[in-house]
């Protein structure tokens, strides 16, 4: 099997293109992207489509594709793995964990120049061979195994269970976290949790901004605002802490996000409301009227902070992750020490609007433009083939 195998390699390696593409323009490189899953959205699908600007003509190779909850994708060329036909795969993916690497090992990429991996779980477990580089984009080592472990099984009982589980999911993400040529992270948080855990060294590319707004000086705001995913798979966004201490001040709050929030609902007062999803539009008229964004989590980047900034709007933020690398205290925003109800209750009570500067915010967001975004990563794919 093995001299199969080789004989193969040998004969990709043969017919691929080499560096034939280095003398053409950038344009004529042929790059396919890969990404964990196809069925929600957030700040990740977000970069997703910042690449598709990049890439227009690459195709999208995914696990599976839920049309109906990624309407964002239509976009995209989308191709999928053998998991989209099997049962329940689409809507109940945590439940094929063990078998999403070699899902993605199925697809071949002899075809391509550049495959980018963006991934947070199992993407980056594609294998190429030849010519053709695998430059990942990660996001975070895959969270439920490593750094949120404890979140995802707060249980003794549930973690002595899934032990042996665990232990194997390990084993074979920190063998596809060797896969890449090159490994770029989305924050120095991030940067040290691949260090850590994949025993790797990555490169700094900050995942660009993709609403624009008006350099207008904002007025003052009549409410707090929160951002994010709801769902109890994304518990550690800490989303309830918001809205628990704005019922407990009777703040105005309001919550923008796909997913259940019914877990949330039930800490909510007459002051907190739930807008769902919403349009980019409107997504943009409510971040211009908020008093802040609170960011109550401690999150791997946090795009929704750079947004609020662009907008001209000061972030409340827990003193953690990506919030260090992007809220600039005192200035475009401030942090709350503790992860907990009285530490956030404590620092809304004194937040004053006032002292914050809506053109410093907008100033600062410009650190995260697409521009820079585009002219980093062309560079770095560049650099990568010639090495």
């Amino acid at each position: 099997m093995k001299q199969i195998k080789r004989k193969k390699e040998k004969k990709l390696l043969k017919n691929s293109p080499g560096k034939k593409w280095l003398k053409k323009p950038f344009t004529s490189i042929r790059v396919a992207l890969v990404y964990d899953r196809v069925n929600k959205w957030g700040g990740a699908e977000r970069v997703l489509l910042a690449l598709h600007k990049i890439f227009p003509n690459a195709p999208l190779y995914t696990s599976v594709y839920h049309p109906q909850k990624a309407k964002w994708a239509k976009k995209f060329k989308v191709k999928t793995s053998f998991l989209q036909k099997v049962p329940f795969a689409r809507t109940h993916h945590q439940f094929f964990a063990p078998v999403m690497p070699f899902a993605f090992r199925s697809f071949r990429f002899d075809a391509y120049d550049v495959v980018l991996s963006v991934t947070s779980e199992s993407a980056k477990a594609i294998q190429v061979v030849g010519y053709v580089k695998h430059i990942c984009l990660c996001l975070t080592p895959t969270r439920y195994l490593w750094s949120g472990y404890e979140e995802y099984f707060p249980h003794t009982i549930i973690r002595n269970l899934t032990k042996p589980v665990i232990s194997a999911l390990r084993f074979l993400d920190k063998k596809s976290a060797q896969n890449p040529h090159k490994m770029l992270a989305i924050s120095k948080e991030v940067q040290k949790r691949i260090k850590t855990y994949y025993g790797r060294t990555s490169d700094l590319l900050y995942p660009p901004i993709s609403l624009s707004f008006s350099k207008k000086k904002k007025k003052k705001g009549d409410y707090f605002l929160v951002v994010s995913r709801l769902s109890r798979l994304t518990n550690y966004k800490r989303v309830d802490l918001a809205v628990k201490a704005a019922t407990q001040l009777s703040f105005p709050l309001i919550v923008i996000g796909q997913g259940n929030a019914r877990y949330l609902k039930k800490y909510a007062g007459p002051t907190v409301k739930f807008v769902g999803n919403v349009s980019d539009k409107k997504l943009q008229t409510y971040y211009r009227n908020a008093k802040a964004l609170i960011f109550p989590g401690k999150e791997d980047f946090g795009l929704v902070m750079v947004e609020a900034q662009a907008a001209g709007v000061p972030v409340i933020a827990y003193k953690a992750g990506g919030a260090l690398e992007i809220v600039k205290e005192g200035k475009t925003g401030v942090f709350f020490p503790k992860q907990t109800l009285g530490s956030l209750v404590n620092t809304l009570k004194y937040f004053d609007e006032s002292i914050y500067n809506s053109k410093s915010c907008q100033e600062n967001s410009k650190r995260f433009s697409f521009s820079y975004f585009e002219k980093s990563l062309k560079e770095y794919i560049l650099k990568a083939i010639e090495e």
